[in-house]
């Protein structure tokens, strides 16, 4: 008779159910409306601070036309990889404008952001090679490390001489790849990519950024951070996905030919996986339209920003190193940014828990994101909403309740 191992493992697995039972379970919330500035949960409207919808054109309604346009034409699925018959003129379309979105001879498509980094990741770099890692870059690069046979090595985040030390103990005859977040997507700040460049000319390494969150929100025309720093021409590999700024699903791998060729061909992630929807593919193509034929959304965007930010830090916020519209709001505890989350639900303001292992327990956060579509009096509400629970908890001032 089977004893379910398997079974009585996950049955002890509790964390959810004590969170759940204490009542600060902040998780799987389910909306009910579309992904706007005000969302509506459990029926109620609820400003919306946790989304990755940086330009706010997940609701927008041309990005809906053109999927829509797309289902007609192509139906709901390709029905396989795009190695085989799941490869559309569209895709190849939008693999064009994005290659010269960012400046690159040629773009990849994959249905996911996370597919991407663990497919590429794992591909590149052989055996005798070496990974060179932020330490607090996205899980997909992570994941993409330990199915690659490179030697893994991480860097303290953002410490460049720390990279530098990594670099010179690396065989100089083997491959080097840095890989490293444009914008880190909880703590907000952004890669130091001139001086890793630097070190990248002199130790012969070559770079690749993930621009998931930074796609939309840097460089002109929000081109990301190579085009942010000037730097288009020293970057070897540009990331992106689309359920970000582009208010879809699926992401993107651009560089050389010679690299895409070999991506095309050995990313497992990309061979076994069917490929990106029609209304995916569709929606994404038009908002890239829309996006370099509005900048003022992203000028928007970034005074929204630096407004939010000054409130908070005005008010004895501690929003770390944040200098994007990612905004942490420092808790440095898992509880009191549980019950927060929840409390600040219940007052209509929607922002998320970023606990360990995302980040060390002593940096748990949470996480403020702005949309272009946001206003300056919606900034203010949520503020002061925040101000108020910050300051029961005693995260900032003098604790005003006793929490579970």
């Amino acid at each position: 008779m089977r004893t379910h191992l398997l079974k009585q493992n996950c049955a002890r697995y509790r964390a959810p159910q004590e969170a759940q039972a204490k009542g600060i379970y902040p998780y799987y919330k389910p909306i009910e409306s579309e992904q706007s500035t005000v969302v509506k949960i459990n029926g109620k409207d609820v400003l919306m601070f946790g989304s990755n919808s940086y330009l706010g054109l997940a609701n927008d309604p041309r990005l809906k036309e053109a999927a829509i346009g797309a289902i007609r034409k192509y139906g709901t699925s390709c029905s396989g990889s795009r190695f085989l018959n799941g490869t559309l003129d569209i895709h190849v379309e939008l693999e064009e404008k994005l290659a010269k979105l960012v400046g690159k001879e040629q773009a990849l498509c994959f249905s996911t952001g996370f597919q991407v980094n663990l497919g590429v990741v794992s591909a590149l770099c052989g055996r005798n090679d070496y990974l060179l890692l932020d330490s607090l870059d996205h899980a997909s690069i992570i994941e993409g490390s330990r199915l690659s046979f490179a030697k893994v090595w991480k860097y303290n985040h953002n410490d460049m001489e720390q990279l530098e030390a990594k670099l010179k103990l690396c065989n100089p005859e083997s491959v080097k790849l840095i890989v490293a977040d444009g914008i880190f997507s909880m703590e907000g700040d952004i890669v130091k990519l001139p001086k890793m460049v630097e070190l990248a000319e002199q130790y012969n390494a070559d770079i690749m950024i993930d621009d998931a969150h930074a796609l939309g929100v840097l460089g002109r025309q929000g081109r990301g951070t190579a085009d942010h720093f000037g730097l288009t021409d020293k970057v070897d590999l540009v990331m992106g996905t689309f359920s970000k700024s582009f208010g879809s699903l699926g992401g993107f791998i651009a560089a050389d030919s010679d690299t895409i060729n070999f991506l095309k061909h050995n990313a497992r992630s990309l061979i076994f996986s069917a490929s990106m929807p029609p209304a995916n593919v569709a929606s994404v193509s038009k908002a890239i339209d829309i996006m370099l034929g509005e900048p003022e959304r992203i000028g928007h965007l970034w005074k929204l920003s630096d407004y939010a930010r000054k409130q908070f830090q005005d008010r004895g916020f501690d929003t770390g190193l944040s200098c994007t519209p990612i905004i942490p709001l420092l808790v440095r505890n898992s509880e009191k940014a549980f019950w927060l989350c929840n409390k600040l639900l219940d007052d209509g303001v929607f922002v998320t828990p970023v606990i360990a292992p995302a980040v060390p327990e002593e940096d748990v956060l949470i996480r403020f994101a702005l949309m272009a579509t946001h206003t300056f009096e919606q900034v203010d509400v949520a503020v002061e909403r925040i101000t108020t629970a910050f300051r029961e908890a005693g995260v900032i001032g003098s604790p005003v309740v006793a929490l579970p």
